[in-house]
């Protein structure tokens, strides 16, 4: 084995894995912490995931880490005690930029940790990166005029999907063991898909954000991975009330760390969500994920869903017209030559909405379409579908035309690509996405497992089974070609 290859084992650990070996002294956290640190000067170039790299406070933080397993602190380690993990820029780290990818930022810096941040480092695992994102986060792809374009590792002419997309691409690329994400409308799940890892879409309130933007009963802070354990592993950490933000939940949950199998469950599939156009192999891989679950001993039922497109948009539209719209408009007035082309078009569209949806419009339109999925999965455990209507799209496409071309082709309509959307909508409901195999267009493809409101343990469960039964383990032969 060459170096390099010993470099890559050692930068796609398993998280969990990774702690086993501190514990027994088997490896140590400077040792993880290098590979990770060689491993990102190989692939940043191409990927560009990263928005801000601390490798020197993170190897001083690793040899800290060495001390606790060694036993030589004084102080027993801690449940990340150790771990590499990149941080979505905008989750505020004391001291450091707080530009959320915009050029009308620059020179911010966060005065407190974001409550992400500080469970992160409370219970010891080490920010060593700070990833890139959209500006202000508003767009289902990862560039900016700040940070330029951030690519898909399996893929770098494809998009790694937004906006938590720096997250995902660092952890299909080995740079990072964890990494947080934020969800207002799919910037967890998209770039978990895209990038074949996992990630959760807490329920409303399951884990403590800042500011005023946890009010926003679309958003929440959330956990990504490259195995469901890990997720798993992140998300009781972030989990639990914080007082800076009184929509958080008391008492915290704790998820389980071993699951039973599916056997018995009875899970509904939709693959349409109603009214989505789903690209065929979007389709095959997701009754292939069904299957699976069925020969494992699930009771499957194919079943439709009576949401209008209509609705969705409605509801979308008034609610971001009546709430981020108006929160990104503060930060950028009088600043508009600064914003990218993408940003000035979403202020736009989102002030027109204003005239011609009210709030309330947008509240009865989600009333429909939370009582039409609860009626639909009443009965079932869990609810599986699609997290992308298509297998991907450009890295260097804004989306700001009418239809999603790739390679040429015309795949469908860009705003109806992501299907992530109605469970924002439905934001009590947890949702986590997992692998569902690759397209021929050579990028992963997810599935979303989608559960009744604050039951996050059955997804885990059903993410579980489908981890064993149709395994996507970041192997040497199941890595990116970087």
């Amino acid at each position: 084995m060459t170096s390099s290859d010993s470099t890559a084992e050692l930068a796609y650990l398993d998280a969990t894995e990774a702690l086993q070996l501190f514990a027994t002294r088997e490896l140590s956290p400077v040792e993880l912490m290098q590979a990770v640190i060689e491993r990102t000067a190989k692939v940043e170039p191409t990927i560009n995931a990263f928005a801000e790299q601390l490798f020197d406070d993170a190897l001083a933080q690793a040899v800290q880490a060495e001390r606790r397993y060694l036993g030589k602190d004084g102080r027993a380690p801690r449940a990340l005690e150790g771990l590499p993990i990149a941080a979505k820029e905008k989750h505020a780290l004391a001291g450091r930029s707080l530009t959320e990818g915009s050029l009308v930022n620059v020179g911010a810096v966060a005065e407190e940790n974001a409550p992400v941040i500080d469970r992160i480092l409370n219970a010891g695992g080490i920010v060593h990166a700070r990833t890139t994102t959209p500006e202000f986060s508003i767009a289902t792809f990862t560039q900016s005029r700040l940070w330029g374009v951030t690519r898909n590792p399996w893929n770098p002419y494809f998009s790694t999907a937004g906006s938590s997309g720096g997250s995902g691409a660092a952890l299909a690329a080995g740079t990072a063991a964890l990494a947080t994400g934020s969800d207002i409308g799919g910037s967890t799940r998209l770039p978990a898909a895209l990038n074949g890892v996992v990630g959760f879409k807490a329920p409303y309130g399951r884990v403590p954000g800042a500011g005023v933007m946890p009010n926003d009963h679309y958003r929440g802070d959330s956990p990504m991975a490259r195995t469901v354990d890990d997720t798993v592993l992140l998300q009781n950490v972030l989990a639990g009330p914080d007082p800076r933000d009184h929509t958080s939940i008391a008492p915290k949950y704790v998820l389980p760390t071993e699951f039973d199998d599916v056997a018995g469950m009875r899970i509904a599939l939709c693959v349409n969500l109603g009214e989505y156009r789903v690209h065929s192999e979007m389709a095959a891989n997701t009754r292939a994920t069904a299957q699976a679950l069925a020969a494992a001993g699930a009771i499957v039922e194919e079943i439709e869903l009576p949401w209008a497109q209509f609705d969705i948009l409605v509801a979308t539209a008034g609610h971001f017209a009546h709430m981020f719209s108006t929160l990104v408009a503060e930060f950028t007035a009088g600043k508009r030559e600064l914003v990218c082309d993408y940003t000035a078009a979403y202020l736009d569209v989102t002030a027109q909405a204003r005239q011609h949806i009210s709030y309330m419009d947008a509240l009865r339109a989600e009333k429909r379409l939370q009582l039409q999925l609860a009626a639909a999965m009443t009965g079932f455990d869990a609810l599986l579908c699609p997290t992308t209507a298509v297998p991907g799209w450009a890295a260097d496409d804004t989306l700001q035309g009418e239809r999603l071309i790739v390679h040429g082709e015309d795949v469908g309509e860009s705003f109806w690509a992501a299907m992530t959307m109605p469970f924002n909508i439905n934001n009590r409901c947890p949702v986590l996405n997992v692998p569902s195999g690759r397209s021929t267009w050579g990028i992963p493809t997810g599935v979303q497992i989608v559960g009744h409101p604050y039951d996050d343990t059955t997804v885990f469960r059903v993410g579980k089974a489908l981890e064993q039964l149709r395994p996507w383990a970041y192997r040497t032969e199941k890595r990116p070609a970087l």
